[in-house]
């Protein structure tokens, strides 16, 4: 992992505010959370955490799931995981070498929150089969940049 400064951290906001324009789309009553994902510059796919197309939720239900669910205990598909899907559809061409960017939003005042560590398997696992190459987390030490074989071993070393 790496912190960025100066030029790339400037560079590396400017896609974070692109995600934070995505996260304010999302409807979930936890958190709004969005990802883009960037090649050579340029978005080729977003996403934000809402439930499946066509379902529509009246309240979250993640707390009514006991902890040892054996699978992820979100009602939402994640962020990361819708932008895979679309840049999938829109530049399948693109996606290898990518890299990840995503923020999550405070749900009350859509304003921006520092990221946890790495702990998402599901889509840990979905960007290596994607062929992503980095995951973009703003942390309280700066924009933090995970090499997503990295990322992915430090989400399943995560624990509670």
């Amino acid at each position: 992992m790496k912190i960025l400064h100066s030029v790339e951290e400037k560079e590396a906001m400017k896609f974070i505010d692109a995600a934070i324009k995505v996260a304010q789309h999302s409807p979930c009553f936890r958190s709004k959370c969005g990802s883009v994902i960037v090649k050579d510059g340029k978005i080729i796919g977003e996403g934000f955490n809402a439930p499946p197309l066509g379902k529509k939720l009246d309240k979250c239900f993640k707390d009514d799931i006991p902890k040892n669910f054996k699978s992820d205990r979100s009602c939402c598909i994640h962020a990361e995981e819708r932008a895979i899907m679309d840049s999938l559809r829109k530049h399948p061409d693109k996606i290898i070498g990518s890299r990840l960017y995503f923020i999550r939003l405070d749900k009350d005042t859509n304003k921006k929150m520092y990221a946890g560590k790495p702990f998402c398997t599901i889509c840990s696992k979905m960007a290596l089969d994607a062929g992503i190459k980095e995951f973009v987390l703003w942390h309280e030490e700066g924009i933090t940049v995970y090499d997503t074989d990295e990322y992915n071993t430090l989400s399943f070393q995560y624990r509670e």
